[in-house]
């Protein structure tokens, strides 16, 4: 059984995604780099096979991935975001925020680390506007310290869709 304390929140998009990443890196990556290897190995000295090296090292990479990957799906805690609803923010939620100072406006649903990316308005719940959402309401302003310095949201809208 997995410690309660070890489990990592996802939605079940990212649930899906991490099992689709490892269905292909089992059925098809694995087999087609052995395959590679017998290749690499019919052309003789491996001491100097580069084609070999190369393959040994992607199925390094493969089988580490794998394993990280059943490692987080074993540890995974699938949160339902059609169950959740209310007016703070919590993981699930999307939120739209209005920079205080340029006016701009951005929208980001909170998902977990490895289901993040930012690009695609999807703001990993360990990340400092993330954690400085946690818990406020409409209205709530937050501040967090970037590289280029301070910014500062208002919460506009909070939904769980």
């Amino acid at each position: 059984m997995v410690d309660a304390e070890k489990r990592f929140p996802m939605t079940a998009n990212g649930f899906n995604s991490l099992k689709n990443e490892l269905r292909l890196l089992k059925e098809v990556e694995r087999p087609a780099i052995v395959e590679a290897i017998v290749e690499a190995r019919s052309h003789g000295d491996l001491s100097e096979n580069a084609e070999y090296h190369a393959a040994k090292e992607r199925q390094s990479f493969i089988e580490g991935r794998i394993s990280e990957l059943e490692e987080k799906i074993n540890q995974a805690q699938i949160i339902d975001i059609s169950t959740i609803s209310g007016d703070q923010v919590k993981f699930g939620a999307t939120v739209t925020l209005v920079n205080t100072v340029t006016d701009g406006v951005v929208t980001y649903q909170i998902v977990g680390s490895d289901e993040a990316d930012v690009k695609k308005g999807l703001l990993s719940i360990t990340s400092p506007l993330a954690r400085a959402l946690i818990g406020k309401k409409v209205d709530d302003e937050v501040e967090i310290t970037v590289p280029s310095g301070t910014q500062s949201y208002a919460i506009q809208k909070i939904e769980y869709v």
